[in-house]
């Protein structure tokens, strides 16, 4: 497994990754066996279909608002907001107007 580290430094997440026309944008910031840090930019109308994953992770809307469905329920967030996806269950993330979020993938 490749790892990348963030040097010290001082960011906005919501300023470091920008919006495209009809797509999802990711970024990186870090990875290493323990997870991964990624930064996502969703335009409005953009949806991530319902998937599973192996372990926890933590999502933080850092600008707009989305939707999560997590086991079927929908959780609407807002910037400044998170919510936890229990590993193995379902969910699903939908872009009700364009958002940023902040994922944090905890592999052990």
């Amino acid at each position: 497994m490749a790892v990348t580290t963030e040097t010290a430094s001082v960011f906005s997440p919501a300023e470091r990754i920008q919006y495209s026309k009809d797509s999802i944008v990711s970024q990186q910031i870090t990875k290493n066996k323990a997870g991964n840090i990624t930064l996502f930019a969703f335009d409005e109308g953009q949806q991530l279909s319902e998937h599973s994953a192996p372990f926890d992770a933590v999502v933080q809307i850092v600008d707009g608002s989305a939707e999560i469905h997590i086991a079927g329920e929908p959780y609407h967030l807002q910037a400044g907001e998170m919510i936890i996806l229990p590993a193995n269950i379902p969910h699903a993330v939908y872009a009700t107007t364009r958002f940023k979020m902040l994922l944090t993938m905890i592999r052990s």
